[in-house]
């Protein structure tokens, strides 16, 4: 039996034995990805393993792992609205990149993307597009509750969790829609600029002041 007929129906969705299995890799690659990156890179390794290796792994897979598992759902998930065949597949020596550069310090994270075929209309590919960001802002609205409880508790770690949900889901959001090459923002403008600018305005704007008005970002115990 191939992998594609093991697959399964989530939520609506029909993923087959190979999406679901570049799914995970993509996820898991990225959560350790994250880890190194928050840590400093290889110079780092060593707070990991002195506050456990459990805990940051976990910390990054519901952050980062989640921002970017979540915005290529919903890419597949407007797509199959639009009647498109629609599959995500994992770019394993993008992720192999992911990994390598957060060992040094800095991050380069392109996991895979969801590939669909059927006719859409240009009205209809932009909104393929837009799912992506749009479900990151979704995410960014979650996860302030959970940064604003970790406070409220005196809880460094939930405070850590809804810090850097915010923050890599806004940037996620802002970055993607830059009209650039095969980021989501290029497709959008190029349907209509005045739905680019409505969208990445307001994205690239919280993106500056979350870092230089509020200082969020990747700080914490780990």
């Amino acid at each position: 039996m191939s992998a594609r007929t093991r697959g399964r129906r989530i939520g609506g969705l029909y993923f087959s034995g190979t999406e679901l299995r570049d799914l995970l890799v993509a996820w898991l690659a990225l959560g350790v990805a994250f880890a190194l990156f928050f840590v400093g890179g290889a110079a780092g390794i060593g707070r990991i393993v002195a506050a456990g290796v459990l805990l940051p792994l976990v910390v990054s897979l519901v952050t980062a792992g989640s921002g970017f598992l979540f915005h290529e759902l919903a890419h597949k998930a407007v797509a199959v609205r639009y009647d498109q065949v629609a599959e995500f597949r994992a770019d394993r020596g993008m992720l192999f990149l992911a990994v390598m550069s957060a060992l040094l310090g800095f991050i380069f994270a392109a996991p895979g993307a969801v590939y669909h075929r059927g006719r859409v209309t240009p009205g209809e590919q932009a909104r393929i597009a837009l799912a992506g960001p749009a479900v990151n802002a979704v995410l960014l609205v979650v996860f302030v509750p959970v940064f604003v409880l970790g406070g409220a508790l005196g809880n460094e770690v939930v405070t850590l969790v809804g810090e850097r949900g915010v923050a890599i889901n806004v940037f996620l959001a802002a970055f993607n829609l830059i009209p650039y090459g095969p980021l989501d923002g290029r497709t959008v403008y190029r349907w209509r600029r005045l739905a680019w600018a409505v969208t990445f305005v307001p994205a690239a704007l919280s993106a500056g002041l979350l870092v230089f008005g509020f200082g969020l970002g990747f700080g914490g115990p780990f």
